[in-house]
């Protein structure tokens, strides 16, 4: 019996395109519908391992991209990476000093699922709080920022304290998003600074 990858039109697309996760055809149709990435933006990817994200990132900007995450990424040409937690300052502040000016973050993680629906959710919330005030301490005003979060009870919140900090916000759900999954992805536009 083979694993539910081998059955996964998605993901045996993206191993055969060269990917590192599905993930990519995510980011390629979110920014195909909200062309939130420009040719000239310092990025920043959280939680960015494996680097399917940093990989599709790499083709959209001829500026600096930057990935951050907790375990090792594989080297990609032209991308910077740091191992660390987004939380910590010092962190924050070597991004800031590598990039300078940052047009975007986003933010592709998850918590490691326990299989516990309410605390699972919860964890993604206070995990994209984390990115969220991280987006606050680094964008220029006017920047703009995605984030991967999961429908639940305290996903209206966690969309209430984005729009605080953007002028425009609104939920998506992609197409190549498991069916059945919860997962819903945050785009926000025009960082009030």
């Amino acid at each position: 019996m083979g694993s539910q990858w081998s059955q996964d039109k998605v993901y045996l697309k993206a191993k055969h395109e060269g990917f590192r996760s599905r993930a990519s055809y995510k980011l390629i149709e979110i920014q195909k519908k909200f062309e939130i990435i420009r040719k000239d933006d310092n990025i920043i990817d959280l939680g960015a391992a494996p680097g399917s994200w940093l990989q599709v990132l790499r083709t959209l900007t001829d500026g600096r991209v930057l990935g951050i995450d907790l375990n090792p990424i594989a080297a990609l040409e032209g991308v910077e990476t740091i191992e660390g937690d987004l939380t910590d300052p010092e962190i924050q502040r070597q991004a800031r000093e590598m990039l300078g000016t940052v047009s975007i973050v986003v933010c592709d993680a998850a918590p490691k699922l326990s299989g516990h629906k309410s605390y699972d959710q919860a964890r993604a919330i206070a995990l994209g709080e984390e990115a969220l005030q991280f987006a606050c301490q680094v964008l220029k005003p006017g920047g703009n920022f995605i984030i991967k979060s999961f429908q639940g009870e305290d996903f209206p919140e966690l969309l209430a304290m984005i729009r605080e900090h953007f002028y425009a916000v609104k939920p998506y759900n992609t197409k190549a998003t498991r069916k059945g999954s919860t997962e819903i992805y945050i785009i926000a536009k025009n960082f009030k600074g």
